[in-house]
């Protein structure tokens, strides 16, 4: 039986397994009044002897229930399903949206501005702002080796780059770009798919940088940001697939 869509079950287990000696149903009743929820004595009575012959609670006499082992492993379980069924809505929603659309669109802005950032930043990044986009580029390798986020570290390296440019207008515009839809869970996972590429490429600009070369600079962020763009198209095909037969199956 599967107590995380019942009306009383999963509820009365978790208000036993909450308290510290054994209840009766009247303490229960109490603990639904003070949640806002109106319950009979009778009702509740009724869902004890059920939970009681599952195996979910045991009786002390006149002091009332306790929780078993089992019924902890119930409520585990049924706070796990009641998590999987807010994935499946949340991959529902998000295959539904017109996040791609918006997604291409960020990234389209980005390779306007940020073709620009990163050859000004060439020319115009002091050494002690080179030490800390270079942290950025560690922080994000040793992140994506742990199948960490690196999305902060992303925001790092690319604002980083803006802040070089030394043009407020740019560096405004990217850190408004940056938020835009790419914090959500497809763009996490196209991080992961294509990690590697993120830091071979992030590694280029970095150098190019380094070099002060602004053509190189230039060419590494138009080749590293116009490969995000064919990812994204690639891979939200194989996404929207996956997650759409796998969303059957997850309750």
């Amino acid at each position: 039986m599967n107590i995380a869509k019942d009306k009383w079950k999963k509820t009365i287990l978790e208000i036993i397994n909450e308290a510290e000696d054994p209840v009766g149903s009247w303490y229960i009743v109490n603990e639904f009044t003070n949640r806002g929820v109106e319950v009979s004595s009778a009702t509740v009575g009724r869902e004890l002897n059920q939970l009681e012959v599952m195996g979910y609670v045991e009786k002390h006499g006149f002091k009332g229930r306790s929780i078993t082992s089992l019924g902890r492993r119930v409520i585990e379980a049924a706070n796990t399903s009641l998590e999987l069924e807010q994935y499946k809505k949340s991959l529902d929603d998000l295959i539904n949206s017109n996040v791609l659309e918006n997604f291409l669109m960020v990234l389209e802005a980005r390779l306007a501005i940020e073709r620009q950032t990163a050859r000004l930043a060439a020319e115009r990044i002091e050494d002690d702002e080179l030490k800390e986009l270079e942290q950025c580029l560690r922080n994000q390798q040793s992140h994506s080796r742990d199948h960490q986020s690196i999305a902060n570290d992303d925001i790092c390296f690319h604002s980083s780059i803006a802040k070089g440019s030394k043009n407020k207008a740019l560096y405004s515009l990217y850190m408004m770009l940056s938020s835009m839809g790419q914090q959500s869970q497809l763009f996490e996972e196209l991080r992961h798919r294509v990690g590697n590429n993120y830091s071979n490429f992030h590694e280029r600009i970095f150098h190019a940088l380094q070099s002060r070369d602004p053509d190189e600079a230039e060419r590494c962020m138009i080749d590293h940001i116009s490969k995000l763009i064919n990812d994204v198209k690639q891979y939200w095909d194989e996404y929207k697939k996956h997650h759409t037969s796998e969303s059957g199956r997850l309750l």
